[in-house]
């Protein structure tokens, strides 16, 4: 069951400000993607003929190895030591992410974008129908319908073509991907935490990453130099850098901290916005990426469906605060 402080009933504008807060995260998500991409990019400039393991965990280990030093440095005198609460929820977040991220990013590299934006957001349905089977009661029409609006969306947002499309190891790892990111929200809002803070939590969250992360990478390096080459490249450092800080402590800081504060079936909801910011961001960064990482990574170019897709969208969340609104009213 989800607590009543995780549900918005603890006044209209602190869940609304709850709302923005997250879709500021999935903003800094929508951002990571051009950047992981290019970072992919350039480890398999640095490292040719290494695998796709390799390629994922050299672009993700570094990621949080470098969020942790920096959260360790700057909050520790600030939070001091993780209590064992927040050990047990950053370690189930950590194990949670660290398995979606590193099946999502493994499975980028054998599937289409769009493919892979429409089957993360599965979580969108996977989280209410988890909801209603553990408290044996259905969330209501008006929730279903946004799951529909959302997925819908995102499909034309990424162009999703089901002539097209087919199931292989791509699409199985990204489906795959969808469960464990479901049971991140999921965690993030057990009402036993409720009293966690969110910055030893995040700590916990990104050791537990790094950790995991930098042992695939010992394991799956071709050799020592392929480990060692990234971090002599400028290119390279400073988008790991932006990655890291903004994408990383950024975006986990603001979910640990703002989605205890509405339902996780609404948390679900909102994060589907992630696609549209990335169909955003597509559009230019890639070039200014190109011109200072040297590597050819072209912008994508605006169409119907970013408009179609994004609205759909953005009615479903609206349809989320309408209800939620009505809910603290009644």
């Amino acid at each position: 069951m989800e607590s009543k402080a995780a549900t918005g009933h603890d006044g209209g504008n602190g869940h609304t400000r709850a709302v923005l807060m997250l879709v500021l995260a999935t903003a800094y998500w929508g951002v990571s993607f051009p950047i992981i991409k290019a970072i992919m990019d350039l480890d398999r400039r640095m490292a040719p003929g290494a695998g796709t393991w390799f390629v994922a965990a050299g672009a993700l280990a570094p990621r949080f190895l470098i969020a942790a030093l920096l959260m360790l440095v700057f909050r520790r005198r600030a939070d001091g030591l993780p209590t064992r609460a927040e050990c047990l929820q950053g370690l189930g977040i950590g194990f949670m992410t660290t398995a979606g991220t590193l099946l999502q990013t493994d499975g980028l590299q054998f599937t289409a974008a769009s493919t892979s934006s429409f089957l993360t957001q599965f979580s969108a349905i996977l989280i209410p129908a988890w909801v209603a089977l553990h408290s044996r009661r259905s969330p209501g029409f008006l929730v279903w319908a946004s799951c529909v609006l959302v997925l819908a969306g995102v499909g034309i947002l990424g162009h999703f073509d089901w002539r097209s499309f087919r199931f292989g190891r791509g699409e199985w790892e990204t489906l795959l991907c969808s469960l464990f990111f479901t049971g991140q929200i999921l965690w993030v809002g057990k009402p036993e935490y409720a009293g966690n803070r969110p910055g030893p939590v995040t700590l916990v969250v990104f050791a537990s990453e790094a950790a995991a992360f930098s042992l695939l990478a010992l394991a799956t390096a071709p050799n020592l130099g392929s480990l060692a080459a990234p971090w002599a490249s400028p290119a390279w450092l400073g988008l790991t850098l932006v990655l890291a800080v903004v994408c990383t402590i950024g975006a986990f800081n603001l979910m640990n901290r703002w989605q205890p504060r509405i339902s996780s079936t609404e948390a679900g909801l909102v994060y589907c916005a992630e696609p549209l910011f990335t169909s955003v961001f597509v559009l230019f960064t890639p070039a200014a990426i190109s011109a200072a990482a040297g590597i050819r990574y072209a912008n994508e170019t605006a169409t119907w469906s970013l408009l179609v897709g994004g609205g759909l969208i953005t009615v479903a969340n609206a349809v989320m605060q309408l209800k939620a609104r009505g809910e603290a009213a009644g």
